[in-house]
């Protein structure tokens, strides 16, 4: 072969490595999906949701770092801090977005009309105008609900306290989830011969004084997933005991940090479910082609050390029906 045509082969070799080589990099670049995920706060509840999504996307091949890039941020509570993460993630182009909780759904369904956007653990999507119906929205959000029948949870809270009247309720009033549960909850009771006291705690330092002010008021005080409550349950589990008034919670992780009960949503295989998902975006799938869904796994959850502190006895019949008891 003579030298020139060798120099020509080596040029022509040179050109295909530039051109072609790029294009396999850029293929394989594109093969790595990047979902982002964001919550109002952390706590337990929410933690484990997200702990859910990502362990849906692992088992079924999606490794961060591999074939996957992650990213995560808490608004630490701040609907400002929510309407910040909501636009970086939206300038960011993700493959798919999570939202846990209301806030920061509502923020991303601000900041995009584009991204797909799965909420998770917001009980009413309608109210919060995150999609029109519970039929697919045909926008880029969808979803799963935490939503649960309060005529059941409260059937729960009549086994565990047959005789009461009059429940209270400590919950922030800028949290749509909350005021929505608030006016279902008043027309439950009120249909029982019951009432409820609802007293708001705006921030988490309000949530101990707004516990104490129901001593002699309520038999019992009922917890949703309200964010900041959740986020300072401690202080209320404080008061709850030190004033022996019963406490029973609508998320199971509640239970473990010091209600007596909790009927509710198990919050990791709502995670996981939501996961699901985003699975479907990432394969190709449409969001707004995907109608909104409730959770599916519900378990009771018995404290019976908590139950001990605020001077309840358990009957033999809630002990029974518990998934899990907590000694």
């Amino acid at each position: 072969m003579s030298h020139l045509k060798i120099k020509l082969l080596s040029i022509v070799g040179l050109a295909f490595s530039l051109i072609v080589l790029p294009m396999y990099g850029l293929a394989a670049e594109k093969s790595v999906k990047y979902v982002a995920i964001t919550a109002i706060v952390q706590h337990p509840a929410l933690d484990n949701v997200k702990k859910g999504v990502e362990d849906e996307l692992k088992a079924n091949g999606y490794i961060e770092g591999d074939n996957l890039k992650l990213q995560y941020q808490s608004a630490q509570g701040s609907s400002a801090n929510a309407a910040q993460i909501a636009k970086q993630f939206a300038a960011s182009k993700p493959d798919a977005i999570v939202a846990i909780a209301t806030p920061s759904a509502q923020a991303l369904a601000a900041a995009t009309k584009t991204i797909p956007v799965i909420f998770t653990a917001v009980t009413d999507p309608v109210a919060a105008k995150l999609t029109p119906s519970w039929q697919p929205s045909h926008s880029n959000i969808t979803g799963v609900s935490d939503a649960l029948s309060l005529e059941t949870q409260l059937d729960t809270i009549l086994k565990i306290i047959p005789n009461a009247k009059s429940i209270g309720y400590v919950y922030s009033p800028s949290e749509v989830n909350s005021t929505i549960i608030l006016k279902q909850l008043q027309q439950l009771l009120a249909s029982r011969d019951m009432k409820i006291i609802a007293v708001p705690a705006q921030r988490t330092s309000d949530i101990p004084t707004a516990a104490r002010s129901l001593k002699g008021k309520v038999d019992l005080i009922y917890t949703t997933t309200d964010n900041n409550v959740i986020s300072a349950y401690e202080s209320l589990v404080k008061v709850a005991n030190s004033s022996k008034i019963p406490l029973i919670a609508s998320d199971p992780d509640s239970a473990e940090r010091g209600a007596i009960a909790a009927l509710g949503m198990s919050y990791y295989d709502l995670g996981r479910q939501a996961g699901k998902i985003v699975i479907r975006i990432l394969n190709g799938e449409k969001a707004g082609d995907i109608a909104p869904q409730v959770g599916e796994v519900t378990q009771l959850v018995i404290n019976t050390k908590a139950a001990e502190k605020q001077g309840v006895t358990l009957s033999d019949e809630m002990l029974q029906m518990a998934a899990k008891i907590i000694n």
